[in-house]
C-alpha cells in the first residue's frame, strides 16, 4: 500500500510559511507563530468595539478615556519589574502564552458582566476588569518582544514579523466586518455578550500554539534579587550607559512615538466633529488602513532584503510626519480614506524597523530588561503625548493638533537622517542587514 503523504505546496505558499532555508526547528516556530497570530487577530478583532460597549453602558467620557490610559500607567509602573522578574526566567516562552491568555480572558469576564452585574454597577466592573488586565498586557508587551526575537534569530525579525502580522492584519479585519455585522442585528446586550465570549475563544488558539514554540535556554547574567528595587534600577541605568546604540536609538524612537501617541485622540474627535464622517466611514478609514497595512509588511521586507533597513526607516518615518499635516488639509471622507490607505503602508515599514533595530541594540544576554526599558519609555509618551495633544486642540484646534503632530514626526524623522545609521550598532550585532 503506498504511503500516503501531505501535497506539495507552491513555491509562494511555502516561502508564506517560513524561509526556504530556515532549519526544521526554526520552520515549526515560524508557523506556530503565525498560528497564534490567528489567535491574537480573532481576540484583537473585539478590542476596536470594548469603549463602544462602555458608552452604551453609559460610561463617561473620563471613564472611557481611562480604558485607554490604564495599561500606559500599569506598564510605566511596572514594566522595570517585570523586565527583572522575566531576565530571571531561563525560558521566557511559558510565560508568554500563560499571560496572553490571562490578558484575553478579560473579554470574557467583560461579556458575563451585564448578565451578572446590576446595570448601574456596570462600567466600574468593566473598568476593574480591565485594570487587571494590565499587569498580563505589560508582561506580554515584554515577552513578545523577547520571544520573537528568539524565534527569528539575527536576520529573521523582517521575515517573521512581516508574516505574522500579516496574518494578524487580516485576521482582525475580516473579524471586525463580520462582527461589525452581528453587533448590529442582535439586540443589546445580548449582541456585546455573544461578541466578546466568542472572541476571547482566540485566546486558547494562541496559548496551544504559542507553548509548542521551543526556545533555548538563556543564561542569564546572575541577578541580586535582594538588593533593594532602588539598587536594582540603578545598576540598570548603569548598564544602559554602557550601551550608547540603544540610548540614541530609543530617544529618536522616543521622540517620533509621542508624535503618535499626541494624535491618537485627535483623528477620531476630527473625522466626527470637522469631518462630520459617520461610522460607516470610519470603519472604511479603518479597514482601507488595515489592508494597506499587510501590503506593506511585504513591501518593506523585500525593500529591506534588496536596499537596506536605513531605507525603510526614513521612508517609514518621513512617510508618516506628512501623514497628520495632509489630513489636516481636507474635509472630505473620501480624501481621508485614501489617505489612511498611504499611511497604512508606511505603518508598516514603521513596525518592522523599529522591533528589529530595537533588537540590534539591545544586548543578547540582558533582553528582558532593556526591552523593559525601552517599553517604558514608550509608555511614558502613551500616557503624556495624548493630554498634551487634547490641550493643544483646545487652543489651536483640531486640525492644529494634528499639525503639531506632524511637526513632532518630522523632527524625529530629522534626527534619524543626521544620525548616518539607523540606531547604531551593539556589540553583538555590528551589521544593519536584515
Amino acid at each position: 500500500m503506498p504511503k500516503l503523504s501531505w501535497p506539495v505546496l507552491p513555491p509562494w505558499l511555502r516561502w508564506s510559511a517560513a524561509p526556504a532555508e530556515a532549519p526544521p526547528l526554526q520552520r515549526r516556530n515560524f508557523i506556530n507563530v503565525q498560528i497564534d497570530g490567528i489567535g491574537v487577530g480573532l481576540a484583537s478583532a473585539a478590542a476596536p468595539f470594548l469603549p463602544v460597549f462602555l458608552v452604551r453602558l453609559g460610561a463617561s467620557n473620563l471613564q472611557v478615556g481611562l480604558l485607554t490610559s490604564m495599561p500606559a500607567v500599569t506598564g510605566l509602573l511596572l514594566a522595570f519589574a517585570v523586565g527583572r522578574f522575566l531576565q530571571r526566567q531561563r525560558n521566557v516562552v511559558p510565560w508568554y502564552g500563560r499571560v496572553r491568555v490571562f490578558s484575553i480572558m478579560a473579554y470574557t469576564l467583560t461579556g458575563l458582566v451585564t448578565l451578572v452585574v446590576p446595570s448601574e454597577h456596570a462600567v466600574l466592573v468593566v473598568l476593574a476588569i480591565w485594570a487587571a488586565a494590565t499587569l498580563p498586557q505589560t508582561m506580554v508587551a515584554i515577552s513578545f518582544t523577547v520571544v520573537m526575537n528568539g524565534v527569528a534569530g539575527e536576520n529573521g525579525r523582517y521575515e517573521l514579523m512581516s508574516r505574522r502580522w500579516s496574518v494578524l492584519g487580516i485576521t482582525t479585519a475580516v473579524t471586525v466586518l463580520l462582527i461589525g455585522q452581528v453587533l448590529a442585528r442582535v439586540s443589546f446586550p445580548a449582541n456585546y455578550q455573544l461578541v466578546f465570549i466568542l472572541l476571547s475563544a482566540g485566546g486558547l488558539i494562541s496559548l496551544y500554539f504559542s507553548s509548542n514554540l521551543v526556545l533555548p535556554d538563556q543564561e542569564s547574567p546572575p541577578l541580586t534579587s535582594r538588593q533593594p528595587m532602588l539598587d536594582q534600577l540603578r545598576s540598570a541605568i548603569q548598564n544602559v550607559r554602557q550601551q550608547p546604540a540603544f540610548i540614541a536609538f530609543t530617544t529618536r524612537r522616543f521622540v517620533f512615538l509621542s508624535g503618535i501617541a499626541l494624535a491618537a485622540p485627535i483623528f477620531p474627535l476630527y473625522l466626527v466633529r470637522e469631518a462630520h464622517a459617520n461610522e460607516a466611514a470610519i470603519g472604511l478609514i479603518s479597514t482601507a488602513q488595515t489592508f494597506t497595512l499587510v501590503i506593506g509588511y511585504w513591501l518593506w521586507a523585500g525593500v529591506s532584503r534588496s536596499r537596506g533597513s536605513r531605507l525603510v526607516l526614513l521612508s517609514a518615518t518621513l512617510g508618516l510626519s506628512i501623514y497628520p499635516a495632509l489630513v489636516a488639509t481636507t474635509l472630505q471622507v473620501e480624501v481621508i480614506v485614501l489617505l489612511a490607505a498611504f499611511s497604512g503602508i508606511f505603518q508598516a515599514g514603521l513596525d518592522l524597523v523599529f522591533f528589529d533595530e530595537l533588537m540590534k541594540t539591545v544586548p543578547p544576554d540582558q533582553t528582558a530588561l532593556f526591552v523593559s526599558i525601552a517599553q517604558s519609555l514608550q509608555y511614558m509618551s502613551a500616557i503624556a503625548a495624548p493630554l498634551i495633544g487634547t490641550l493643544l486642540a483646545d487652543y489651536i484646534g483640531l486640525g492644529g493638533a494634528l499639525l503639531a503632530s506632524a511637526a513632532l514626526r518630522a523632527l524625529a524623522f530629522l534626527m534619524f537622517v543626521r544620525s548616518g545609521g539607523v540606531g547604531g550598532s551593539s556589540s553583538h550585532n555590528a551589521a544593519l542587514v536584515v
